[in-house]
């Protein structure tokens, strides 16, 4: 694989650069996006900056890649470019309704820190993945590795719920919450979940009303657990009494999966209010239009 690899990357090197990106050029460039070292960066770099609006071209229509290395390295390399328009990123993301909760997640927060390196934040996640890979013996059933993912995530790394400074607009952003290990219960729940996917286990985002949980549905009994509690396990109706202690009366539906849409809309609603509770209007403009956008998007396509 690595032979053909870096033949590709020979041939993407010595281009002409007054050809247009055909497709065969546009496949072996696709191949490349996902590749994360400085040699091919650099190769990649120095291409684009030769063809710079083919470039543009080609790495905008990469964001709706289904891949989701794809699209976050497209959208690095136009930032590096400097072709880059976070928010015009995200809302391209929203339009494309490809949602894969990693992908928007990060896109999301690039719209508040354009620099942020998507790499990084995957990296960390790749860690922690694999320090639980490590301590799983086969063996396991979903409910001792969600035990493991819960001391690796809470233990090990110290991940907590940000009860201090609940409204802090950087506990809904997942590059903030990954960099200080603290965050709400939704943006917890985004890294329990991104970490479980790379075990390749199946779990579900749970919108409780006021809250999210973690949801798992493939064994006998479904149970759920709460990052924002360090991973406390509740079954059906545990899940239920903590809704009635707030006030709330418990529906059925509460219990079932949300789609990607809807927690990047939550998302999104989020950090509308924090920053509207923080007096920073324009950004809490910013993030209305986006949910406008998921509203609009949703309406159109049903």
């Amino acid at each position: 694989m690595l032979p053909v690899r870096r033949k590709v990357f020979l041939f993407v090197s010595v281009e002409s650069t007054q050809e247009p990106l055909d497709p065969k050029r546009q496949e072996a460039l696709r191949s490349l996006l996902d590749d994360s070292s400085q040699m091919v960066r650099t190769s990649l770099l120095n291409y684009f900056s030769k063809h710079k609006a083919q470039a543009a071209l080609f790495l905008k229509q990469a964001l709706k890649s289904e891949d989701s290395k794809v699209t976050l390295n497209a959208a690095w390399y136009l930032r590096e470019l400097k072709f880059s328009d976070p928010e015009e990123e995200f809302r391209t993301f929203i339009r494309s309704l490809n949602y894969e909760l990693e992908t928007g997640a990060l896109l999301l927060s690039r719209t508040v820190s354009p620099k942020l390196d998507a790499g990084e934040c995957c990296q960390v996640l790749d860690a922690i993945a694999a320090r639980c890979r490590e301590l799983i013996a086969e063996p396991c059933s979903v409910r001792d590795q969600c035990r493991i993912i819960n001391r690796v995530l809470f233990h090990d790394w110290g991940f907590r719920g940000n009860v201090e400074h609940y409204n802090d607009p950087r506990n809904s952003l997942i590059d903030q919450v990954i960099k200080r290990r603290k965050g709400l219960p939704l943006t917890l729940s985004l890294i329990y979940l991104l970490v479980a996917e790379r075990l390749e286990l199946t779990l579900e985002p749970v919108a409780l009303p006021g809250h999210f949980i973690i949801g798992c549905y493939s064994e006998k009994e479904p149970f759920f657990v709460d990052p924002f509690e360090q991973g406390l396990f509740r079954d059906s109706e545990e899940v239920f009494d903590l809704l009635r202690s707030r006030k709330i009366v418990p529906q059925l539906t509460d219990l079932a999966p949300t789609s990607i849409r809807e927690v990047l809309t939550r998302n999104c609603r989020n950090l509308q209010n924090h920053y509207m509770q923080a007096g920073e209007e324009i950004k809490a403009k910013l993030f209305a239009s986006f949910i406008e956008e998921f509203e609009d998007a949703y309406a159109r396509n049903t």
